[in-house]
């Protein structure tokens, strides 16, 4: 973890529960979890399918509210707030990065960034082509999704998750869809982007990716079950599966 820059993104949970549909057909998602990350913590979020993983990513950052519990998230109560204001929340503070990387098709790499900016009003669409050149894209500025390998997309994706300068970066399975090699570029980048002070949440299926993490969550069935500090995480560039 970085000592210099100012260090963002914490989350606490406390008794946080979820459950969708009802009577004999509920699944509870959530059941009365807790949790925390520290600011500038890389935490990487492990279970299988099912688990609870990406209900957990979404109530932290504000897609979903909590049927119970207490949400704190980079200094904010998100404890039974309005969807207008979880989604005022995500706008200001929460970038996401996601598995299938959410493109809009007919807009080129630099105009994904952009819309970003505009749409949030957070954000500066000049810094579209700074964050390309930052993951080494700046030379497909002007290339269209459909003109992109995964790797790059993934990349833009992040590009975008960036543009509005967040206090805290979730990822739902960045790596899920992209070979190792690939994989490993958006690991080192998530990694510098933590190393900068930003705090960082991946969800993943992918045990060996916990070896470059600050904290290690496992879930299963909803709960968590083991949360394990690790002071001396690997570089990205170690990570191999």
């Amino acid at each position: 973890m970085t000592t210099t820059a100012k260090l963002r993104g914490g989350v606490l949970l406390r008794g946080v529960g979820k459950s969708y549909g009802t009577g004999d057909a509920t699944v509870h998602a959530l059941r009365d979890v807790d949790l925390d990350v520290e600011p500038g913590e890389l935490a990487v979020v492990l279970g299988p399918s099912g688990s609870g993983k990406t209900t957990l990513l979404n109530v932290i950052g504000g897609i979903e509210a909590a049927d119970h519990g207490r949400i704190r998230v980079a200094g904010r109560e998100l404890t039974g707030q309005a969807p207008g204001s979880l989604s005022g929340f995500r706008r200001r503070h929460v970038g996401f990065v996601f598995q299938f990387f959410n493109l809009i098709a007919t807009l080129t790499a630099r105009e994904n960034i952009e819309v970003v900016a505009e749409l949030t009003g957070r954000g500066d669409r000049g810094r579209a082509s700074e964050l390309l050149a930052a993951v080494g894209l700046a030379d497909r500025a002007d290339a269209f999704p459909a003109q992109l390998s995964g790797g790059e997309q993934q990349r833009v994706a992040l590009a975008r998750a960036l543009v509005t300068d967040p206090d805290l970066l979730l990822a739902d399975e960045p790596t899920g869809s992209l070979d190792m090699a690939t994989g490993r570029t958006i690991l080192r980048l998530l990694q510098d982007t933590n190393r900068e002070g930003l705090g960082v949440l991946m969800v993943t299926h992918n045990a060996a990716v916990a070896a470059m993490a600050h904290r290690v969550v496992t879930m299963r069935d909803g709960r968590v079950q083991s949360v394990v500090r690790q002071e001396a995480p690997v570089d990205a560039e170690r990570v191999n599966w």
